[in-house]
């Protein structure tokens, strides 16, 4: 598996990279870490031409400044992951953030990164990499939200969409049931809307079991989770009460109309959850 390592010197991308070495993925990886420098974001296009001569030798010094800056951080994630002994590439490139990301990720890989930068006024201003690179990415985003730590215990979020087995597929391919040291635990969970369709309950665990049986069979200790709620509350409350490790979330959901009405559930779960989350492509 080709991994996009996104790292720009903040904690969370630290995390982010230490999270590689805890990641019990059943083959050995090519991992690039990058560093995007974006450049052309100090020249911002609404600005008169007076404004942006008077202003262009602060722009050269801060260039310079971030500059030296990226020469860091790739000096800093070359000695980290050396000292992981976790063999990659570690580069920095020019261009916008999220979409120069997106570029070297390709369809079959996994990008890795931290939920939050260096700068909460980027983060206001240009809205989050990791919301934008989830949303757009066309392979699966690991989110990275809190320090490393073993892999002991996994929520799966499904709904029987194609996403959903996606992501399933995802722990029976690429992931090991077997850690070092543990067995991984996953709970397999779905939330039912509240609707006044008793059926729709029976259907719901019926699905989560069929799901259950086939982690089971691969290795995987189970659990069946199956309630009613606003799904990305639900989930969230869970991997709260239960310290999960990492939520694996398909990218999308069954309906296109209430992902309209009520957004994403992977990217609620992205933005607000705690735990790190899995967006499975």
């Amino acid at each position: 598996m080709k991994i996009v390592l996104a790292v720009d010197g903040s904690k969370y991308a630290r995390w982010a990279a230490e999270w590689l070495g805890y990641l019990p993925l059943r083959a050995k990886s090519q991992t690039q870490a990058l560093h995007v420098l974006d450049l052309a974001a100090l020249r911002a296009p609404f600005m008169v031409q007076p404004v942006v001569i008077g202003n262009e030798p602060f722009i050269h010094e801060e260039i310079r400044r971030m500059e030296a800056k990226a020469e860091q951080v790739v000096a800093d994630t070359t000695s980290q992951l050396a000292s992981l002994r976790i063999p990659a590439k570690v580069r920095s490139v020019n261009g916008p953030i999220a979409p120069t990301i997106l570029k070297q990720a390709g369809h079959k890989g996994l990008v890795v990164l931290g939920s939050r930068g260096m700068g909460a006024l980027d983060r206001f201003m240009l809205g989050s990499v990791s919301t934008q690179v989830t949303q757009h990415a066309p392979c699966s985003v690991l989110v990275v939200k809190q320090p490393p730590r073993p892999i002991r215990r996994i929520l799966l979020a499904t709904d029987g969409s194609k996403p959903s087995e996606k992501a399933l597929r995802f722990l029976l391919r690429e992931i090991r049931p077997q850690a070092t040291g543990h067995q991984v635990e996953v709970l397999v969970m779905h939330v039912i809307p509240y609707l006044k369709y008793p059926e729709l309950k029976e259907m719901g665990k019926a699905m989560v079991h069929r799901v259950a049986v086939k982690l089971a069979k691969a290795g995987y200790e189970v659990e069946e989770i199956c309630q009613l709620g606003q799904p990305a509350d639900e989930i969230m409350k869970v991997a709260d009460h239960r310290k999960v490790d990492l939520i694996v979330s398909g990218a999308k959901g069954l309906g296109a109309v209430a992902r309209f009405l009520l957004g994403s559930v992977s990217t609620k779960l992205v933005q607000h959850s705690a735990c790190s989350i899995l967006v499975v492509r």
